[in-house]
């Protein structure tokens, strides 16, 4: 069997030179660029089973060439190397492709087991077959703070009915895990459960995948095809960046679910489905209204009930119950019996600001095992980012992620208003007090607003 390909692409010589021949040493075939405009050219003469690409390079950066090489061979696994600033764009790049991203200082070890883990799971897809499953979750985990006592009362609440939900929250905060634990404790939970990530298809296709096609209906459709909705039937149907839906679509989901029928794509003839639907985004949906990217009809019929997840960053006391569970999924996988964490540690982990959420912090952790010796991760374990960790740092990257700041209410157009107050008292478990002081007013502004506009607690 013929040892895979791997292509780095890196600007600095030495980390080409550096992960060429500590790869090559593991029995792999590494070669390396240091432009982009190198690696195009390598990817027409080779066929790569990984590529580890530079999130900054000269001449363009990891999101065009994570394109580019998806469109050359979609089967490639790509992982993205990145310094701490741009955390929160390589998650949001795994959205749109990537397996995974690597942190800077790079650890010999840490890049091996990425790369291996990557091979062995094959790529993220840019045009993924809808997965399905059935059962409970193994990874939903709850949090113990009013936030995740809240949220759990929602999910217990919507959950049994067939109310279509919209989950909104950053990238990385575990908004597939909360749809998936919807649909555990529904109605349809025998049922199959298909999710699929709206912001991973490609414009012209995605009709396709969600709807389904017949023969002949476009060039490459050989055959007929049953859409996400079809194999869905009779359970739920989860998707992940919504607002990613072209115009097009975006009508077709609006009858779907106006009219529980769908028709594929060249065909004339109208398919019954019985579907519950959970949707999800990472971006500000009243926004793209405003902007006429997105259709106010449909937002008001995916967004039936509302469930919004705080960034990680907000909800610090949830912060470790998160490490222990990533701490023991890490031991399993790598075979490590890390018992937990020093005090110092948790500590630093508290302080971080987590711009990349839980994947962030799973990343952080399992790393930390692997680097680990000793029965609990100690700090030279962790990244330097997070051993710097500031309570600055925090209110800068809230600042940076656009939440509420020292500007509270007054930053925000009074069209507006009404919905500010309804997530900063869904943020802080409706408590009047600490709503007050996150959007800078006193308690007396806070009551008059919610009579205002109507909103009793």
């Amino acid at each position: 069997m013929a040892s895979p390909h791997l292509l780095v692409i890196d600007d600095d010589p030495d980390i080409c030179t550096l992960l060429s021949r500590f790869l090559g040493k593991q029995g792999y075939l590494v070669d390396s660029a240091q432009r982009g405009a190198t690696a195009k050219e390598l990817l027409k003469k080779n066929r790569y089973q990984l590529v580890l690409c530079d999130h900054r390079l000269p001449d363009t950066d990891s999101e065009e060439m994570l394109l580019h090489i998806k469109s050359v061979s979609r089967d490639t696994a790509v992982i993205i190397i990145t310094g701490y600033s741009d955390v929160r764009t390589a998650v949001n790049l795994m959205r749109k492709g990537a397996f995974d991203y690597v942190g800077k200082p790079l650890y010999p070890d840490e890049i091996l087991m990425r790369v291996k883990e990557a091979l062995a799971s094959g790529s993220r897809q840019p045009l993924p077959q809808p997965s399905a499953s059935q059962g409970p979750p193994a990874d939903y985990v709850r949090g113990g703070g009013p936030h995740a006592q809240l949220l759990a009362e929602h999910i217990t609440l919507v959950a049994p009915t067939d109310m279509t939900v919209l989950i909104t929250g950053e990238t990385g905060t575990g908004k597939e895990y909360v749809a998936r634990e919807i649909h555990r404790q529904s109605k349809r939970a025998q049922a199959v459960f298909v999710a699929v990530d709206c912001g991973a298809l490609p414009k012209e296709l995605a009709g396709s995948e969600l709807f389904g096609h017949v023969k002949g209906a476009f060039t490459g459709a050989l055959g007929d095809k049953r859409g996400s909705f079809e194999q869905a039937h009779g359970g739920t149907l989860f998707l992940d960046e919504v607002g990613n839906l072209t115009y097009e679509n975006q009508v077709k989901l609006l009858r779907v679910l106006q009219e529980r029928r769908i028709k594929r794509v060249g065909d004339e003839k109208d398919i019954a489905v019985d579907v519950r639907v959970l949707a999800a985004t990472n971006e500000d949906l009243y926004a793209a209204v405003a902007e006429g990217r997105f259709r106010e009809d449909l937002l008001h019929r995916i967004n039936e009930f509302g469930l919004d997840l705080l960034p990680l960053r907000d909800r610090p006391e949830d912060i470790m119950v998160f490490a222990h569970h990533f701490l023991e999924q890490a031991n399993k996988r790598l075979g490590r019996g890390v018992e937990g964490f020093d005090e110092a540690v948790e500590t630093r982990l508290k302080l971080h600001p987590w711009p990349g959420n839980l994947r962030e912090l799973g990343n952080v952790v399992k790393r930390a095992v692997l680097l680990s010796n000793g029965a609990t991760v100690q700090l030279n374990a962790l990244p330097a980012e997070v051993i710097s960790g500031t309570p600055q740092h925090r209110q800068q990257a809230q600042a940076a992620a656009g939440a509420i700041t020292l500007d509270g209410l007054k930053s925000v157009s009074h069209s507006a208003e009404k919905q500010a107050i309804l997530k900063a008292l869904e943020r802080n478990g409706f408590n009047k007090s600490r709503t007050a002081e996150m959007l800078n007013i006193d308690r007396k502004t806070l009551y008059n607003k919610l009579k205002s506009f109507g909103i009793e607690i």
